[in-house]
């Protein structure tokens, strides 16, 4: 259930983050979970005004206090035995096809260092700063299944991440993908390319300054357990499920 949970945590958030009203949309999950003001205020340490204030637009919620609300949501849904929180994860069970792993790191690792644990080939002119995560994508599913507003929910906490795509032809693909979404990662990693990488994936990586990276480990198994030793990862952040 905590996997569960957790994805269903990040969709909330996400949605929370990106509206246009961020206190409409808490207004509207915490309705959904069937959650007073009173009840929530209470489970975060806030008075009720507190929360009335956000849902009102009288305050801008920040990251920390949108997760600290998540977190109270699902705390409170789980001592009611989870009901919204497994009929959210049935509507979420397509949307995380194609996902292999999503991590976020409790520090930022270098460049550098994903360069050499994913045996890279830099195909761009580009490189990032610190990088906070990772999601790993099976990109026939990926690409099927995600739309690009959509992208958001494998973003994790954050979008300064490489998005890796496997069982990669050419690259192009991936890249169009990356190219229409509206939140762009910090890098792009694809793997799977046996001949040359198309041009037109590299030239989309130049025109939207992306570090395009090659990868040239033998399996997407391999490819996981690499970038699994990178980093602490921030898995077990948030709520005890």
């Amino acid at each position: 259930m905590k996997t569960t949970a957790l994805a269903v945590a990040r969709r909330i958030a996400g949605d929370i983050v990106m509206s246009a009203s961020p206190g409409a949309a808490m207004k509207k999950w915490r309705e959904l979970f069937g959650v007073t003001r009173s009840e929530i205020a209470k489970r975060m340490g806030v008075n009720p005004t507190v929360i009335s204030d956000y849902e009102r637009g009288r305050r801008q919620p920040g990251a920390r206090f949108v997760k600290r609300f998540v977190e109270a949501l699902l705390e409170i849904d789980a001592e009611r035995g989870w009901p919204v929180t497994r009929k959210l994860a049935r509507h979420l069970t397509v949307e995380e096809r194609g996902v292999i792993e999503l991590r976020d790191f409790e520090e930022g690792i270098r460049f550098d260092e994903l360069l050499a644990a994913v045996d890279g080939v830099l195909l761009t002119s580009h490189t990032a700063e610190r990088i906070y995560g990772y999601t790993i994508l099976d990109s026939l599913e990926a690409i099927e299944v995600f739309e690009g507003n959509e992208f958001i929910y494998i973003m994790g906490m954050t979008s300064e991440r490489a998005l890796i795509f496997t069982r990669v032809g050419t690259g192009r693909s991936p890249m169009i993908a990356v190219r229409v979404a509206p939140i762009k990662p910090a890098v792009v990693v694809i793997h799977g390319p046996r001949e040359n990488v198309d041009p037109l994936a590299i030239r989309l990586a130049e025109a939207e300054r992306l570090p395009l990276i090659l990868s040239t480990l033998r399996s997407v198994n391999e490819l996981v357990e690499r970038l699994a030793k990178l980093a602490p990862s921030m898995e077990n952040r948030g709520s005890s499920l």
